[in-house]
């Protein structure tokens, strides 16, 4: 069987380095919106993003 070819998207940042980031970063990211603060940033981001969609008609 082929083995899939690595894609790095034009990041020039190898497959096995940008795995290593994902498993540092990611747990992180999903702590900070799941908390009360990362929520409230979220709801504030969701405002502006209808705000400009309402502009932009």
């Amino acid at each position: 069987m082929a083995r899939k070819k690595d894609h790095d998207y034009g990041t020039g940042i190898p497959r096995f380095e940008m795995e290593a980031l994902v498993r540092i970063l990611l747990p992180e990211i999903q702590r900070f919106y799941e908390s009360a603060e990362g929520q409230a940033a979220f709801e504030h981001w969701k405002a502006e993003q209808d705000a400009n969609d309402s502009e932009d008609n």
